[in-house]
């Protein structure tokens, strides 16, 4: 299934056996040279651990109208895991950073993901202008994600021969469609 990360950020995160709400989506964390979701946090709310926590992508089980986990031990400080100490440290983001064309042209800024709940992997980059939302970017379009923005594809130039262009003004060669009378014959 594929879930854009704003329609699960603030859905209430469960454990699976006891569908006890260990508490809130806030933020996911994206390996950014691979596009891997690496997991999520979660403010915890009530229970033994408070603040907020990590969830590793692999103890996640199921999205839905609630996000479903293992168990409320899944939940624990992000610096706690040893493998994604050098991720953390890393100051290249995905969500909320500039993205430009590999000619240097600035679209926006990511403001939104889509990624895929099975493979946990990063599919679909949205970014936004100063009021309005961009084409969406696929994942296959990111050349590069750096320090200070995302570099993509340049969107491919379409050119129009002279015979291909038509104006407006052009007449078009339409014919009447021909029509036969029929005598109408009553039965008298």
């Amino acid at each position: 299934m594929q879930v854009r990360f704003s329609t699960c950020k603030g859905a209430l995160v469960a454990e699976e056996s006891s569908e006890e709400v260990l508490g809130l989506l806030v933020d996911v964390l994206i390996h950014p040279d691979s596009g891997r979701i690496e997991g999520f946090s979660v403010h915890a709310v009530g229970g033994q651990q408070q603040g907020v926590l990590f969830c590793s992508s692999a103890d996640v089980l199921r999205f839905g109208a609630r996000i479903y986990v293992r168990s409320a031990d899944v939940l624990c400080d992000p610096y706690d895991i040893v493998r994604l100490h050098s991720l953390l440290q890393d100051t290249r983001r995905v969500l909320g950073q500039r993205v430009r064309t590999e000619s240097g042209q600035y679209i926006g800024r990511c403001r939104d993901i889509q990624f895929n709940t099975e493979t946990m992997t990063l599919e679909w980059i949205f970014p936004k202008g100063f009021l309005r939302w961009k084409r969406a970017i696929a994942t296959s379009d990111i050349l590069e994600v750096r320090e200070d923005c995302i570099v993509v594809r340049d969107a491919p130039l379409v050119s129009v021969t002279e015979e291909d262009a038509v104006s407006v003004f052009d007449s078009l060669d339409v014919r009447e469609p021909k029509v036969s009378r029929v005598p109408y014959e009553t039965g008298r």
